[in-house]
């Protein structure tokens, strides 16, 4: 009974310390995303989460950590949304379904996109290793694959990374740019618009390729 009880309480702490965790980084990526890494302190974080000062330091010892730990977040967030680029599918599956994951990103992870593009702004002094690394060996297996399309004729002759970064350019600003939009439309995107939006990116982007969206494979 003793043990049943004290695995209780350590699973009821774990599950507390993911929680407290979780709400840090959440207000973390906020500041971060409106102040940037130079003007967010330690103070307004913890302040935006509710949290004493005092405690944030306890999770995180210092911003450079807490810093890298949103970006890392973000990172795996979107390594998750690039392994719907699937690269045993066809052209037209594989980037639509890419495109409305990463349009999926930007609706949800709006700050998060914020804090990783102000990042690379200032030359990634924090995560120029992600981008060496593990973006770079994700871009050049997607660069391969689209080659491959081409040369099976499926799509239309395209330098595959020029069609990568303008996926991601069109999808991010979405989040990047969330403010202009919103003005522009006297309000936050409602579903329909979203939808609407994801269709319009996926559509003018497939059939750029040569590729007749809905058609008869």
């Amino acid at each position: 009974m003793a043990q049943t009880e004290g695995a209780e309480k350590s699973g009821t702490r774990a599950e507390m310390r993911e929680e407290t965790e979780r709400a840090i980084l959440d207000a973390a990526e906020g500041i971060f995303a409106e102040a940037g890494f130079g003007g967010a302190t330690m103070q307004a974080i913890a302040d935006s989460c509710g949290l004493p000062k005092a405690n944030l330091h306890y999770y995180f010892s210092s911003k450079e950590k807490l810093y890298r730990r949103v970006v890392e977040r973000i990172f795996t967030v979107w390594l998750e949304a690039a392994d719907s680029f699937d690269t045993d599918a066809t052209p037209e599956v594989a980037l639509r379904r890419y495109i409305e994951r990463k349009m999926q990103l930007s609706r949800d992870y709006r700050y998060g996109s914020k804090v990783w593009a102000n990042e690379v702004l200032h030359g990634a002094p924090i995560i120029q290793d992600y981008l060496e690394t593990t973006l770079r060996s994700w871009t050049e297996t997607r660069v391969a694959v689209i080659r491959r399309w081409i040369a099976q004729g499926a799509i239309r002759p395209v330098e595959p990374r020029w069609l990568l970064y303008m996926i991601w350019a069109t999808t991010q600003h979405y989040a990047d740019f969330a403010h202009q939009i919103e003005t522009l439309n006297h309000g936050p995107l409602e579903a329909d618009q979203w939808d609407d939006a994801t269709e319009t990116v996926c559509s003018i982007i497939l059939r750029g390729i040569g590729i007749d969206p809905g058609a008869p494979a």
